[in-house]
């Protein structure tokens, strides 16, 4: 809990004094409710650039942001709605946005990686911000009634947008669903201990039979994914059978000393390239002795780490007693979305090629 994070929980603080302050009928408790929702809606600027300038940014503080804006935000549109001042529509249309993009927040969770804000979800926060402030206003006030209910009206155009954005922008989080997060199943056991289960791939399971039906074997040779494509495949009981091993060839000295890559590839085209994807696939191949390789190269972000290239450029490439064959994607997802797209996208090349035989 640091100071960034302590911010963010202040505006959670905030609002039952808010709430007190609405609710009142003292001198000034509009002007005093109003005072008191901008001022603690400003660390929701404020917290954010405190942590990426002191680089504190944690888990915690990217699920307890969203979290808090979305508490604070709702909790006055509930007041203004009891009070009559808000149609309930509109606070139906923003409740179910919230709702909406917090099941999305649970579901991603659960697959390991916790979905920060985006730009349109802060448009969307800012505009809301500004409508309920001048909502609050508008009562002591009533000359402000027409901006506040065109900026609340605004709001909800961006609320709407800015929902659409996050469905479309994490869609992968549903398509990658294990289907027992949705039937409350547990996960396939994994023939170990009691209670011991693993929330397998489905592609992994689908890779595991056609392999064991053939009878070959893989490696892997990865980079910007870090061992998750050799995770995902060990995951799956009894890949022992058919898994050789993995090389996580996160530095160009490594690609070049273990797994063969020339050192003009590395030069001339660059680690994330078609021509290193291909040498670290028959590279890992050829040492582990393998008979299907396949590598992972890419640039997975935040940072294109000093190249031209944009985040979330990713090469495959597997390689085989039968050939080779190579893909290259562009992901447009945060650090982890790329890396988890990009092992997914690895199980797919290594299935195709499996099916083969």
């Amino acid at each position: 809990m640091n100071l960034p994070n302590l911010l963010t929980a202040s505006r959670l603080l905030a609002i039952p004094v808010l709430m007190v302050c609405l609710f009142g009928r003292f001198p000034g408790h509009d002007q005093w409710a109003a005072g008191i929702f901008l001022g603690a809606s400003l660390t929701d600027t404020l917290d954010g650039n405190l942590a990426r300038w002191q680089g504190k940014v944690t888990e915690l503080g990217k699920f307890l942001d969203p979290l808090a804006d979305k508490l604070f935000i709702l909790s006055v549109l509930i007041v203004l709605l009891q009070e009559a001042e808000l149609a309930a529509w509109i606070v139906l249309v923003i409740f179910g946005r919230e709702l909406l993009i917090t099941v999305l927040r649970s579901v991603s969770a659960s697959q390991g990686r916790v979905i920060s804000a985006t730009p349109w979800g802060k448009t969307k926060t800012v505009s809301q911000v500004g409508a309920v402030f001048l909502l609050i206003l508008h009562r002591p006030y009533p000359a402000l009634s027409f901006a506040a209910y065109t900026a609340i009206y605004l709001a909800v155009v961006f609320t709407v947008l800015s929902g659409i954005d996050y469905m479309w922008r994490f869609r992968h989080v549903f398509q990658r669903l294990d289907p027992s997060f949705l039937t409350g199943l547990v996960a396939v056991p994994t023939g170990g201990a009691p209670g011991a289960e693993s929330p397998v791939d489905p592609l992994a399971r689908r890779l595991a039979e056609e392999l064991e039906r053939t009878g070959r074997t893989v490696a892997v040779a990865e980079s910007c994914t870090g061992g998750l494509l050799a995770a995902l495949i060990t995951d799956q009981p009894g890949s022992s059978s058919y898994f050789l091993g993995g090389v996580v060839a996160y530095t160009n000295d490594v690609k070049r000393d273990v797994l063969g890559v020339p050192s003009d590839d590395l030069a001339v085209h660059g680690a994330v390239s078609e021509e290193v994807a291909r040498a670290m696939a028959e590279g890992v191949r050829r040492v582990l002795a393998a008979d299907i390789g396949i590598s992972v190269t890419g640039i997975s972000g935040p940072d294109a780490d000093g190249t031209s290239k944009p985040v979330g450029l990713t090469y495959l490439w597997v390689a085989s007693g039968q050939g080779g064959a190579g893909r290259v994607f562009n992901f447009r997802g945060d650090r982890w979305a790329n890396r988890r797209q990009a092992a997914e996208e690895a199980l797919r090349l290594l299935l195709d090629e499996a099916a083969k035989a």
